[in-house]
């Protein structure tokens, strides 16, 4: 299906004219801060028990069933530049040169308690689960990468490489894999210095607060995730301001649907509808790739199969080639031979020796010419 770009806007048009008319609005996102459901997991990061091991980045990969980096995990020589979260690295740690020591921060999906990303998708491929985690479900997804954009962490990645079925990609806390288990997630697991805690988000944020009255000059007293973009079950603890050690200090307490209530309530419903459009869209042209791949598949191994029948006919015709080479070698040798035979034979009879049949050997003929007298009448 081809459909060109003024096509495309008189249709989008058309939908909003009549939308308008109609005088119909779309419902906004809620205005009503959502507190975490009760008993969410979460997972506390101190980030002054972290050596930078990159034993959670391996445990990640192993239980994500993730491909093997170009740089070994034992190899800690990547921490001296900053990575993100990529399709191929769920969670990184990255090393930060401050004013009191090198510091490594451990990076993934915050799992926001009103998950922005959850908010911009629009086939709800993103959710929040009651567990705590922020879940994906690729079969909804449609490619929009929103998420990537509305995310504040600038956590989600893609598939770029996959052109049929690209993915996002994003920490999903072990949920399938671990959580549901009744496991830790793997990180925290193979965590050797106990840097990273797991349980209730609450008794989490209770046991922070209690270790920064205890130890005040040991820690910035801020609880990082504790209110960030209406909270995070992703919680951490520094001993300096989160800004030097990468953490984004300017995203305020209100959660990104509350945001985003106001404007979207006042945006005529052609906003809910050109999804829907747009989403036909895709499928066609998901389709229509489907279909292009298949016959590019099907035209591969017809040309493979004319091949293979080729390669076989000069095999064929190299073995008899071969063949009648080998019994022209033969008959040649054979020929030669008997030539040489033939040959000696003439030799022998040109200089009067004849084979002797009892010793096998030549005998002059003059030697058996009768001479008139026998031996005993000689002797």
């Amino acid at each position: 299906m081809n459909i060109s770009r003024r096509t495309f806007f008189s249709c989008l048009g058309a939908m909003a004219g009549t939308t308008l008319l109609g005088g119909n609005r779309a419902l906004g996102a809620t205005n009503k801060h959502f507190t975490g459901y009760p008993g969410c997991v979460g997972v506390l990061h101190d980030i002054t028990k972290c050596i930078g091991c990159r034993k959670c980045e391996e445990a990640c990969n192993k239980v994500n069933n993730l491909p093997a980096p170009d740089t070994p995990f034992d190899d800690l020589t990547v921490l001296e530049e900053k990575r993100r979260t990529s399709v191929g690295h769920y969670t990184i740690v990255n090393k930060y040169e401050t004013k009191k020591r090198p510091l490594f921060v451990k990076t993934q999906c915050n799992h926001c308690l009103e998950p922005a990303c959850a908010s911009a998708c629009f086939v709800k491929a993103l959710r929040k689960d009651k567990s705590g985690a922020v879940l994906y479900d690729e079969s909804l997804c449609v490619g929009c990468r929103y998420c990537m954009v509305a995310c504040p962490f600038n956590v989600p990645a893609y598939e770029y490489n996959d052109a049929l079925t690209p993915a996002v990609t994003k920490c999903t806390l072990c949920f399938t894999t671990r959580l549901q288990e009744g496991e830790l997630p793997g990180c925290v697991a193979a965590c050797p210095k106990e840097a990273l805690v797991f349980g209730e988000r609450e008794k989490l944020i209770d046991a922070a607060w209690k270790t920064l009255y205890k130890h005040p000059d040991r820690y910035v007293s801020h609880v990082y995730g504790e209110h960030e973009m209406g909270g995070t079950s992703w919680l951490y603890l520094s001993p300096v301001p989160f800004s030097e050690v990468g953490f984004r200090e300017d995203l305020g307490v209100e959660p990104a649907p509350q945001l985003t209530a106001g404007p979207l309530s006042a945006v005529p419903i052609v906003v809910g509808l050109w999804p829907v459009f747009l989403t036909g869209i895709y499928a066609i042209s998901r389709r229509r790739d489907k279909l292009a791949e298949a016959e590019k598949q099907a035209a591969v191994e017809e040309t493979t199969a004319a091949l293979n029948a080729e390669m076989a006919r000069k095999l064929d015709e190299q073995k008899e080639k071969m063949i009648r080479e080998k019994e022209s070698a033969i008959e040649f040798e054979v020929k030669k031979a008997l030539e040489d035979v033939e040959q000696e034979r003439q030799a022998d009879a040109s200089s009067g020796e004849t084979p002797d049949e009892s010793t096998g050997k030549s005998t002059d003929e003059s030697s058996r010419a009768p001479s008139g007298k026998d031996d005993t009448e000689e002797s």
